[in-house]
């Protein structure tokens, strides 16, 4: 018998009442559970994938991702759309450093490790 059945049988006895048996609470947040799940069907790595993509905004800001548009993340590299050559260039050659950083402190080093920029 499970110690706390005993102890409601128990208790029961000494009181003359019947002691109902309250089960302990095992309620866990709905997002450990998909976590779970997605990582046991081999998912994770769209889930991160998909975060990368939707903070691309917030990383380079308003201006880069009107003219710019991530595409898909492989094995840690990042491949992204971009519409005009001078913007290819600014982001490819000035501020590719700096959004690489913001990617690896945001999401740690192994997701981002590289980017990618493709006119398209």
């Amino acid at each position: 018998m499970k110690p706390e059945h005993l102890r409601a049988r128990v208790l029961a006895e000494w009181r003359g009442l019947p002691e109902a048996f309250v089960r302990a609470d095992r309620a866990a947040p709905v997002g450990d559970a998909v976590q779970k799940v997605m990582q046991s069907l081999g998912l994770a790595d769209r889930l991160k994938a998909d975060a990368v993509i939707s903070a691309w905004r917030e990383v380079v800001g308003e201006f880069f991702a009107k003219h710019s548009a991530p595409q898909q993340l492989k094995d840690g590299v990042l491949y992204v759309a971009v519409l005009q050559p001078t913007v290819h260039f600014e982001l490819d050659r000035v501020w590719k450093r700096d959004i690489l950083a913001k990617f690896k402190q945001r999401f740690g080093t192994r997701t981002v490790r590289e980017i990618r920029f493709r006119l398209g």
